[in-house]
């Protein structure tokens, strides 16, 4: 009776239908309805947690002085023009995407579509790839100015100091590859053969009747004067390099006369100097080749040892803040001599120079070390290795004062104390800007090359200054 009044009033129990169901029905599921329609009161602001970096990217970009930016643009309300992406929304889109690791414009254009943060960053704003490449290249004194200003105004809140500093090379792979270096005998003839082919697409573009067939002649001859312009490049640093190795050459021959002039070679004259002074041999002595992708880059040693078309980005940091105060773009794969224009490039910028400035031993170069010894400024550099047993921090005979005094120092438990704060900055920095996708470029020239460092700069400040903001 008890069981019978169970039943009527629960039914049937759901174990019960359980052992039915696997005998043969389907599988209760919970499936995917993408068709139905919904009505969600929501925002961009609501999808983003209150605590989301993307948040503090955009702080950050609002802090920013763009008001030659704004000033730059034509289209003004009340009169003509098709609206234009706020500035200040395509900067912080650039710093977000450094700090992610994006470097690409198509990757980024395709995230402000699919991704919430960078939705939220647009806020609406619709950009495309090509607005995103031409504003990060486009805009390279301004990005530089930035990188100084925030570092100014930290010196002038007693944040930073600029005591000392530390400086390191980092060898970025170029946008070229090995098979687009042509020797100066090459580069005339393509040169001629370009010119010919703008000439002949020319010719047709004029006789042909067709506007369709018209425009793709004149696309064609736009990209065959593109080529043109593009080898002309080559030839020209093809040119410049030859006449560099040959100023060199003879350098390297007048000093080896001067060194058995006055006795200091090998006994007859020979030894090292008359090595240097003999017939090059090898690939010196070839003739000089330049790349038609990108004239200005320029085969260099790799850290894995390897040799590719590659820039030479020059990174300073502040020792005491980590915060990233200068940079610049060489084209030599040495780091040879670029001390001291950095030195200089720092004080024009600032008002002053570090007073200590820590490089590796690939920057130590004497004429570079006295120089900055006169002007106040400290080098620590460990020198080089002598072949002999003979202590590389004992004076040398023919040392200036300066030179001498540097090598004393490097050898103190002070100095040496001192320079390991240059791999825990420099060595940091570099190795971040690798994490963020600074492994091979996708933009050509210099110029370009340089704007893409200082996104990376800023990027890297900014995120230090989240990490510096309690103290």
């Amino acid at each position: 009776m008890a069981a019978d009044e169970a039943n009527g009033l629960f039914g049937v129990l759901p174990e019960h239908v359980a052992a039915a169901e696997r005998q043969g029905g389907r599988p209760r599921l919970r499936r995917a309805e993408r068709g139905q329609v919904e009505l969600r009161a929501l925002s961009l602001d609501d999808l983003v947690p209150a605590e989301h970096r993307v948040r503090l990217v955009w702080a950050f970009a609002e802090g920013l002085d763009l008001a030659s930016l704004y000033d730059a643009i034509r289209s003004v309300e009340g009169g003509p023009g098709h609206p234009r992406a706020d500035p200040r929304v395509l900067t912080a889109l650039w710093l977000y995407a450094t700090v992610e690791g994006v470097g690409s414009a198509r990757k980024l254009a395709r995230l402000c579509e699919e991704h919430v943060a960078f939705q939220w960053l647009c806020g609406g704003v619709s950009v495309n790839h090509k607005t995103l490449a031409d504003f990060r290249v486009g805009h390279g004194p301004l990005l530089e100015r930035l990188l100084v200003d925030g570092f100014a105004a930290l010196l002038a809140a007693g944040v930073a100091r600029l005591d000392r500093a530390a400086q390191d090379g980092m060898r970025v792979r170029a946008s070229a590859g090995a098979a687009s270096y042509r020797r100066r005998s090459t580069l005339e003839r393509l040169r001629g053969e370009a010119a010919a082919e703008v000439a002949r697409l020319a010719r047709e573009v004029e006789a042909d009747p067709g506007a369709a067939d018209r425009r793709e002649r004149a696309a064609q001859v736009r990209a065959a004067a593109d080529r043109e312009a593009r080898v002309a490049a080559a030839l020209a640093a093809a040119e410049t390099l030859e006449a560099s190795r040959t100023a060199r050459a003879g350098r390297e021959r007048k000093r080896g006369r001067d060194r058995s002039g006055d006795g200091s070679g090998a006994p007859g004259g020979g030894g090292k100097a008359g090595a240097r002074t003999g017939a090059r041999t090898g690939p010196e002595a070839q003739e000089a080749r330049a790349s038609t992708t990108d004239p200005e880059a320029r085969v260099m040693k790799m850290a894995d040892g390897g040799w590719r078309p590659a820039y030479n980005a020059q990174i300073v940091s502040d020792t005491a803040t980590g915060l990233v105060v200068g940079i610049a773009v060489e084209t030599t794969g040495s780091d040879m001599g670029q001390l001291r224009p950095m030195s200089d490039a720092l004080e024009v910028a600032y008002g002053q120079r570090p007073r200590e400035h820590l490089v590796d031993g690939g920057f130590a170069k004497l004429d570079d070390i006295d120089a900055l010894a006169g002007k106040g400024v400290a080098v620590y550099a460990p020198p080089p290795t002598p072949r002999t047993g003979r202590d590389p921090h004992a004076a040398l005979p023919g040392d200036p004062p300066a030179i001498a005094e540097w090598r004393r120092r490097m050898g103190s438990d002070h100095a040496k104390a001192i320079y390991k704060q240059r791999a825990a900055t420099a060595e940091l920095v570099n190795a971040q800007a690798r994490n963020r996708g600074l492994v091979r470029l996708l933009v050509r020239g210099v110029e370009k090359v340089k704007a893409v460092l200082l996104w990376h700069a800023l990027a890297h400040n900014m995120a230090r200054l989240w990490s510096l903001a309690p103290t």
